[in-house]
């Protein structure tokens, strides 16, 4: 008689632990947290994956003209608030990840897109002017120069005026910053995040076989 005696002690050792990692998500869920947020940087540094939709021609120039900077024509990166406003959270049966704070609404136009309606009526119009009074305008050549240079409030030199607004609208392409894409009901991972959670998920559980 052939007597085979098998020593599954190290498997059930194994086994053991594994479930024991299982038992208390939070360990596993931080990580996934901060994968998430890696993916989320990783999009900004990409501008998109897949890629956003370019800045319209009116945007370049309005950015150009505050600065020769080449950093000011990333997307959604002009002054980096949105980039700085994403956080993470975990618990033992969750992983999140989220962006505004209280900008929420400026953040979710961003990443899911859509129409912005703009009542009309009167509006202040501050230009900014040069020393001897003169409207600064946006360039020197082509329609550039025509075109008015609007006032921040730290400007000094301001030309003030009232003009009568039509009722606008602006439309907004979604360019999803945060690790997934679809509304907020339906989301579905990119395809970066899904493999960089999955890698997280394999790495945790492998770790007990050493």
């Amino acid at each position: 008689m052939i007597q085979i005696e098998i020593n599954d002690s190290t498997a059930r050792r194994t086994l053991g632990e594994i479930l024991s990692r299982l038992s208390d998500g939070r360990p596993l869920f931080q990580r996934i947290a901060q994968a998430l947020e890696a993916e989320a940087d990783a999009n900004f540094a990409a501008q998109g994956r897949p890629a956003w939709v370019p800045h319209s021609a009116a945007t370049i120039a309005a950015r150009q003209s505050r600065s020769t900077d080449g950093t000011v024509l990333k997307i959604l990166q002009d002054v980096g608030t949105l980039a700085s406003s994403i956080s993470s959270d975990y618990g033992p049966d969750f992983a999140l990840i989220g962006a505004g704070g209280a900008a929420r609404a400026y953040a979710a136009i961003h990443q899911f897109g859509g129409t912005i309606n703009f009542g009309g009526g009167e509006r202040k119009v501050r230009l900014r002017t040069d020393a001897k009074g003169g409207l600064v305008r946006q360039g020197t050549e082509g329609r550039m120069k025509n075109l008015a240079v609007f006032a921040k409030d730290k400007h000094k030199r301001v030309r003030e005026s009232w003009a009568q607004v039509d009722a606008y609208q602006v439309t907004i392409p979604a360019r999803p910053y945060l690790p997934f894409t679809g509304t907020s009901a339906g989301a579905t991972l990119q395809p970066e995040a899904a493999r960089s959670v999955m890698d997280v998920l394999t790495r945790f559980l492998s770790e007990p076989l050493g």
